[in-house]
Order: C-alpha cells, then structure tokens, then sequence
C-alpha cells in the first residue's frame, strides 16, 4: 500500500519525537512491503518564526492532500509568558481543528502491567483500566465570542454548541461503544450550563437508536473525582471541549506518563494522530524525550486511517517489550536503572521489529 503522509513535527520536542515515529514507521512500512511519502508541513512556533502565521495556508493544502497527518507538538514559552501576544502557536492547532473539520477528539487510556506501580494510583484502583474520552474539538469556550470590555477591567469568553455539533460527536460515542463493553458517559454540568443541558437532552433522544448501550449521565466534577477512584469503571465518555481538555489530562497519569498516551483527531477531512503531551520545552534538544506517546499515535494511524490492524499491533507488541526490558527514558526508568535517549529508544524497537 502506498500511504501519503502529512508530517507536522511542530514546537519544542516535537521534532525529536515525530523522529522517532518515522524511523518505526518505516520500518513497519518496510516489514509488510509499503511505501510511505512523508510530506514535511510547518505549524506552531516555527510557523510564526517563518512566515508569521502559526497555521500556513501551504500547510492545509499538504494536510488535505495526505491520507493522514502525523503531528507532534505545539508552543512555546516566549507566547506561553507574554499574555499581550497577538499571535499565538495554540492557534494554528484551534484553526488546524476547524479547517480540517477535526471535531472529535478520541483519546484512549489505559494500563501496561509492566509499569503499573509507575502510577501515582494504587495498583488495585487501576487495574483493568481501559477506556476512551471523546471530546468535542471546534465548539464549546475556546471558539466562542470572546474579549474585554469597561478599559479592560472585564473579560468575557462565551460557551456555544448547536444541537448538530452534539448529534455528531455523541454518535460517534455510541457508534465506538458498541464496538466495545456497551458502555457511554455523557459528561456535563447540566444542573448549572444550558449548554450542557442541550448536550444532555440530545444524547437522552439518540439512546433509542441504540438500544443497546447503557447511557450514564454525570457531572463533569463527579467524573473528576471518579476518575482518580474508580478509573476502571468507565469504557466510552463523551463531552465538550473544556471538559474533555482538562478530563483527558487528569486521565493521563494513570498510565504513569503522559509520555505514553496517543490519540487521534477525527472528523471531516485528513484525520490527525498526536501523543496527548505538549511541547515540553525544557527538554528541547536534550534527546530525553519520551517517544511512545508518539510512536502509539502512528499506530493509531497504521489502523485506523489505513486498516493495517496487524502492522499497529506490531508496534504496540514491540513498545510493550521495550517497556518490559526497561528501555525507556528517564521519566519511565526504575531509580538507579539506565536510561535510554529518545533517539535510543527508537532505535531499539527499530532493531527489534
């Protein structure tokens, strides 16, 4: 199979990480006889740095002429510390979303026995943990009206989700439910937000088209708390943007890093694949990166943009016997074991596909 895939390494780690992910790649591709065409876009920072605007035009047409993108990471601490910046690397990420109608946010997590004590959890409230956010991408607080008003003294940002925004999201919950235990949480606050209020009463009119998926409602703070209890209790949960960006993250460290966590941005057009980490400036340059977020998300891509169900399980086959034979980087190492660079790490699992 030839696969045309957009490359966007982004901001600070980004690169390092993306390479990792490529050298897999096209190792994979090699072992099951596929070409791969890599397409280099820029985004984030960088963009900014070279053409002014953190989301070229040149970088949409190579994203909606690719079959996939693989993206690793965006900003940077310049605009992360200036509040007054006009222009800003999270916006070309926002705009990204938006032109490539990117509105569902499929963000698994879950367990791997061999780091299991690696969790700042008790082993007993997280085993068995295996579940999937789906979080709404281009509506929500983040695209509302937003500003200031009286001098400056006030500022406002306004929450909107149409009932077609929600139906399409919430069909996908159901749809990725029923290819698994059956099970869908709707996550708002309706006893506060009306928005919330529209997501809860479309998702209650869509339950009757499935029948057989048991549908829970519950607040976004419960779930917060649920989710540091019982993590394991859940399979699918759907929610809007700000919820799912915060819930996602507190998700994240069950695993032990967010270092290894993929997922994917689904929608309208190119679907993307991105580790759930940021930029990570502070490491930039040093080779200590961790790269399986990344390297998962490829995975991610190999099955689900491509259907290449047994070159994804090779890789996960061989990122868990990485993890099982320590050869990790220091975020994952046991104290007093070695550590390996990112470019390490990737190399091994190259010599052993």
């Amino acid at each position: 199979m030839k696969l045309n895939i957009a490359l966007l390494a982004g901001d600070g780690i980004g690169p390092e990480v993306i390479n990792e992910a490529v050298k897999v790649s096209d190792a994979i591709a090699k072992k099951f006889n596929h070409e791969i065409t890599w397409t280099p876009a820029l985004t984030g920072a960088c963009a900014i740095d070279a053409v002014g605007v953190p989301y070229p035009d040149e970088t949409h047409e190579i994203c909606m002429a690719a079959d996939a993108v693989l993206f690793g990471a965006i900003g940077h601490p310049k605009y992360d510390n200036d509040p007054t910046a006009k222009v800003r690397p999270e916006q070309g990420l926002l705009l990204m979303r938006k032109k490539l109608g990117l509105f569902a946010n499929v963000r698994p997590t879950f367990t791997f026995p061999s780091l299991i004590d690696n969790s700042p959890l008790k082993r007993e409230r997280i085993e068995g943990t295996d579940l999937v956010f789906l979080r709404e991408l281009t509506g929500g607080i983040y695209f509302g009206e937003k500003g200031r008003k009286d001098d400056g003294e006030t500022a406002y940002d306004t929450c909107t989700y149409t009932r077609a925004e929600v139906k399409r999201l919430a069909k996908k919950g159901f749809e990725l439910a029923m290819t698994r235990s059956k099970k869908l949480c709707c996550v708002d606050k309706a006893n506060v937000l009306e928005t919330s209020r529209l997501w809860r009463e479309t998702v209650q009119a869509m339950k009757k088209d499935y029948p057989e998926v048991e549908v829970s409602y519950e607040f976004v703070d419960a779930v917060a708390m649920r989710l540091v209890q019982w993590p394991n209790s859940y399979d699918v949960l759907i929610t809007e943007n700000l919820f799912g960006d915060i819930l996602t993250d507190e998700a994240s460290v069950i695993s032990g890093s967010m270092g290894l966590m993929p997922s994917a941005s689904v929608g309208e057009h190119t679907s993307l694949y991105e580790p759930i980490h940021g930029s990570y400036p502070q490491a930039t340059g040093l080779n200590i990166a961790n790269p399986l977020a990344t390297i998962l998300s490829a995975a991610m891509m190999f099955e689900d943009a491509f259907g290449l169900t047994e070159e994804a399980e090779a890789i996960r086959a061989v990122v868990n016997k990485s993890l099982e034979e320590g050869i990790v980087t220091e975020d994952l190492a046991a104290k007093g074991t070695k550590t390996y660079k990112t470019s390490e790490v990737g190399d091994w699992l190259v010599a052993n596909l």
